[in-house]
């Protein structure tokens, strides 16, 4: 009977201990998940339901913005066309009607499309070693044949000179990867300026045209410029140099010299060295 008694016992407070323990495993499951969506809207702001309203009610507004935008500017076109036409019609054969006349043509021109080349597409295509370069060489680019050469000097001292006749044109700048003749200077830009050797004419003393490659400098549009004899010139036009000129470029306090091989030489020299060009050309072309 004890043993009985006993196993009663157990039964009935195991009955009473189980229905415990499920409402404190539900308790415990249930704050779990409250747990779980608290942190969800906590990462996920935008699916909250008043955050999804305003984004559709701010969507709403812009797309009424743009439809009054777009109606404005469609009467506005309508408003100048009618006056254009207007105009056109009301004037008879007098001088006020030539005077329109040729307008109304330019407008046709301008709405004909255009299939020329616009350059878009020689930007993307002029690149060396993976950089698009903003300069191309202009068809009367030459390699002289007059050694000329750059002489920098920096507060007084002297610095190792630069010869600049193997090549047509030569890329002054900061980009190293790609500059000929690299500036370190921060005030400089990545592509600066171009040395550019060209072939121009030019009148003799007797009167007669001949051809001569001369250098000019070109200042590629740099933050802060590029001075020839202390001047700024002005950028993407070309510039002509002459013997004993002095480049500075941005802040620099570095100062090019141009010169050559035969600077020191009489002015008979230097006339011998551009018929030799010219006849360089000649035999070249």
């Amino acid at each position: 009977q004890e043993r009985d008694d006993r196993c009663r016992r157990g039964n009935e407070e195991r009955k009473q201990r189980y229905p415990s323990e499920q409402e404190h495993r539900r308790e415990r499951s249930g704050d779990r998940e409250r747990h779980r969506d608290h942190s969800d809207r906590r990462k996920n702001p935008s699916e909250r339901p008043g955050v999804r309203g305003h984004e559709r009610e701010r969507d709403a507004r812009t797309i009424r913005e743009q439809q009054a935008e777009r109606e404005f500017y469609n009467e506005r076109r309508r408003e100048h066309r009618q006056s254009n036409e207007g105009s056109g019609v009301d004037q008879g054969p007098e001088v006020g009607q030539s005077d329109h006349q040729p307008k109304e043509k330019a407008a046709v021109n301008k709405e004909k499309p255009s299939f020329e080349l616009s350059g878009a597409l020689l930007e993307d295509t002029n690149t060396f070693r993976g950089v698009v370069i903003k300069y191309s060489e202009p068809p009367e680019a030459r390699i002289p044949k007059k050694r000329w050469r750059l002489y920098p000097f920096k507060n007084d001292e002297f610095l190792p000179v630069m010869y600049i006749h193997r090549q047509s044109a030569y890329l002054l700048g900061r980009h190293r990867r790609i500059a000929d003749i690299p500036i370190d200077h921060p005030s400089c830009s990545k592509q600066h300026a171009v040395f550019q050797y060209r072939l121009v004419e030019y009148t003799r003393a007797d009167g007669t045209v001949g051809r001569r490659v001369r250098p000019y400098i070109i200042d590629l549009g740099s933050g802060n410029g590029t001075f020839l004899n202390n001047q700024r010139i002005e950028p993407q036009r070309y510039y002509e140099l002459k013997e004993k000129d002095v480049l500075k470029f941005g802040f620099s306090s570095r100062e090019y010299v141009l010169l050559h091989e035969s600077s020191d030489k009489s002015e008979a020299n230097t006339k011998d060295d551009d018929e030799d060009e010219e006849k360089e050309e000649e035999s070249d072309s």
